[in-house]
């Protein structure tokens, strides 16, 4: 009998495999990059798309789509709203889109924590960076500023937005953030331009090897002003940590509280989600096809030779820090919406 029962459940199990195998057959995925082409983020989603493919069953065509503006909110909203949750569309968003749940901004049609968490790239701290022809050389020097500087951002729950916001509620700076670009080359572009003479964005980007940011550490056009990890990045041993600066202004602990909810996005990295509903074994499917193409040493080398860092956190984990971000009690969400001038 209980040789007939383990038969039973092998076969099973074994059907369940081939049926999800045969599912992915032939049919394509969709990766939504909620980013313009030629952004970090788009530089991440190609560069797991193809190792998809390789791990899922049935070796699925995993096509990049970009999708930008308003921080990523656009393609989150068409992805919550209109795909179907089979497992054929994923989608790569900037992970502080929460803040415009959490504040309750009428252009967010999605609930954050109900979307299907597959998994994330890297994690990566932040960092604020001022042209270096400005007086601005200093937060110290921000903060006594007659006229702010002007800071390039795209939506709400972007690094380029928050970041400042965040400096201004627990430090005391003041920037002229300006919204509308469509992501970060657009605002690489301001800050040579001048339109704007600061940009915050990751760590990570920042120092890459891509440009304009090798061009811009090689020629010194630009300082780092502040970087938002626990200690200061051994590349970068002379940039304070927002910490540091908190310790030194003397921060109260609300606003603390208010920064630790903000630099969770940190934690959540760049990750890749998909609508409702997917079915939980084609979820399990995906996780697992995610961890291992991450593990890959062809992708690896590729991630190396571009200075992509690749630092992957599993979709379990990314569920249960989307569900904890999105519990908060009144008094810190008043706080966030004085953050995002909500």
């Amino acid at each position: 009998m209980r040789v007939l029962l383990g038969l039973f459940f092998l076969v099973a199990a074994t059907s369940g495999v081939q049926a999800q195998s045969s599912f992915y057959q032939g049919k394509s995925i969709k990766l939504i990059v909620g980013s313009p082409a030629g952004s970090n983020y788009d530089q991440y989603g190609r560069l797991i798309a193809p190792y998809l493919s390789k791990y899922i069953p049935g070796n699925p065509e995993v096509i990049v789509q970009n999708i930008g503006g308003a921080g990523s909110v656009i393609a989150a909203n068409q992805v919550y709203r209109l795909a179907a949750p089979d497992g054929l569309t994923l989608l790569s968003i900037l992970p502080a889109i929460y803040f415009d749940q959490l504040v309750g901004r009428k252009e967010v049609q999605f609930d954050y924590a109900k979307f299907v968490w597959i998994g994330s790239t890297d994690r990566s701290n932040n960092l604020l960076i001022m042209r270096a022809d400005t007086p601005y050389k200093s937060t110290q020097d921000v903060r006594a500023a007659a006229e702010p500087p002007k800071c390039a951002a795209t939506g709400t729950g972007s690094i380029a937005y928050y970041m400042p916001k965040l400096l201004e509620e627990v430090i005391g700076t003041k920037f002229n953030v300006v919204l509308g670009y469509p992501g970060g080359p657009d605002m690489d572009l301001a800050v040579e331009r001048g339109e704007a003479q600061c940009r915050a964005f990751t760590l990570t980007a920042f120092l890459s090897d891509r440009e304009p940011y090798l061009t811009w550490r090689r020629n010194g056009f630009v300082r780092v002003l502040v970087q938002t990890g626990l200690s200061r990045d051994k590349r970068l041993p002379n940039v304070p940590t927002l910490f540091e600066l908190m310790d030194g202004y003397k921060t109260p602990e609300p606003s603390r509280r208010l920064a630790k909810l903000v630099l969770a996005s940190g934690d959540l990295g760049r990750p890749v989600i998909g609508p409702p509903g997917i079915p939980l074994e084609r979820v399990k499917i995906l996780r697992q096809a995610f961890m291992k193409a991450l593990r890959d040493p062809e992708l690896l080398a590729h991630a190396e030779k571009f200075s992509l860092e690749v630092e992957p956190t599993g979709g379990e984990e990314l569920e249960a820090l989307a569900k904890e971000v999105m519990t908060q009690p009144p008094d810190v969400i008043e706080r966030m919406k004085k953050l995002l001038g909500k």
